[in-house]
């Protein structure tokens, strides 16, 4: 069935303004007071919109009110030094995101004289910019009834309506971008979107959602039969694959420490770390001799610390952390260097490596 027989009739005998002034009223009453609503500037809002994917907003909040403050203006993040940029995000993880932000905000700057386009088909082109983020941005800081679809709207959505297409799926999250089409308030799509993302941080949550104190609950087709919890149905996500390393503490008689930065693409592009020794490919034994070749120093391997464990989305590291003395060689690598542990702190470091420092002997 195309989607647009699909979208009749799920929202058939769904009474849509009921919806929207249940839902719109509910948000103006009940909405969280957050640093980025305190006015509809779309440099905030979509600085907010980044930072706010896959991180909580309690977390998100210190970050954001610093980020502003280093960067005030799009002028100010795109003139900005990248190193900066990622030590002011230093701690929020998925650090693409920063890198995009800065790059799509040097566009604004370069192409739309620091103006944040306003028309769907100029913001979508920006780099980062999917479409929730587009939605969200034109829907929350320009007023526009276009759709801001992820996964809290399909959660929430998917009771409301009582969908059960599976929402891991690309084609389920079209499927609700053409209702929230038919759904969205043109008189005010901004309150329509945020009270939708807010009633699944608040009420519609994954786990136990506190229907009784629910807008829409007269409304709702899975509190009415008593499914919400069953909803929505995802399919479960691919394992992870672990990756087993050593984390290398090493330190010269000057008590400097070695770090290096990583490549300028991939899994945390351009952030520093202490050196990691690939035990899936080297085992223990061999890891002096394996970086004696990699950075051209001799070292000796001392005291275990800790293991560290760090889950990422399709990855888990499993970094044992080691001291290590040198003993001989010359550094010979050209993304490592030797840093006083002063000058450590201006580097911007994964949270992953962040759990070593205090093994470094002052």
């Amino acid at each position: 069935m195309k989607n647009l027989e699909r979208v009749q009739q799920i929202i058939q005998n769904f009474d849509r303004e009921l919806f929207r002034q249940n839902l719109i009223q509910w948000f103006r009453n009940e909405q969280r007071v957050l640093p980025w609503r305190e006015n509809q500037d779309p440099y905030r809002v979509w600085v907010s919109e980044i930072m706010l994917q896959q991180t909580r907003v309690d977390t998100v909040i210190p970050y954001f009110n610093n980020f502003l403050t280093k960067f005030p203006t799009l002028e100010a993040l795109a003139e900005a030094d990248e190193q900066e940029v990622l030590k002011a995000w230093e701690g929020l993880g998925y650090y693409s995101r920063a890198r995009n932000l800065q790059n799509a905000v040097r566009e604004v700057v370069e192409e739309y004289q620091g103006v944040v386009p306003s028309e769907p088909e100029e913001i979508a082109k920006l780099k980062g910019v999917g479409p929730y983020t587009k939605g969200a941005i034109l829907s929350i800081a320009y007023d526009k009834p276009i759709p801001a679809v992820d996964g809290n709207v399909m959660r929430v959505l998917s009771r409301i309506l009582h969908v059960e297409e599976d929402i891991a799926k690309p084609s389920t999250k079209k499927l609700f971008e053409e209702l929230i089409t038919e759904l969205i308030s043109h008189e005010d799509p901004s309150s329509f979107n945020q009270g939708l993302m807010e009633l699944g941080a608040l009420v519609c949550t994954p786990k136990n959602p506190s229907c009784l104190l629910c807008p829409i609950q007269e409304q709702c087709r899975a509190f009415e039969q008593g499914i919400e919890e069953e909803l929505p149905i995802k399919s479960s996500k691919k394992k992870q694959k672990k990756a087993p390393y050593m984390l290398l503490l090493i330190q010269n008689e000057q008590r400097e420490v070695l770090i290096e930065q990583r490549p300028s693409s991939g899994l945390l592009a351009s952030l520093w770390q202490y050196p990691m020794v690939p035990l899936g490919d080297v085992d223990r034994e061999s890891a002096p001799h394996w970086f004696y070749g990699e950075y051209g120093l001799t070292i000796e391997l001392k005291e275990t610390k800790q293991t560290i464990k760090h889950v990422f989305s399709h990855l888990i590291w499993e970094m044992e952390v080691v001291t290590a003395e040198i003993i001989g060689g010359e550094l010979d690598h050209e993304r490592a260097r030797f840093v006083t542990l002063d000058e450590r702190n201006d580097y911007p470091f994964p949270v992953s490596h962040q759990k070593a420092h205090k093994y470094i002997n002052p």
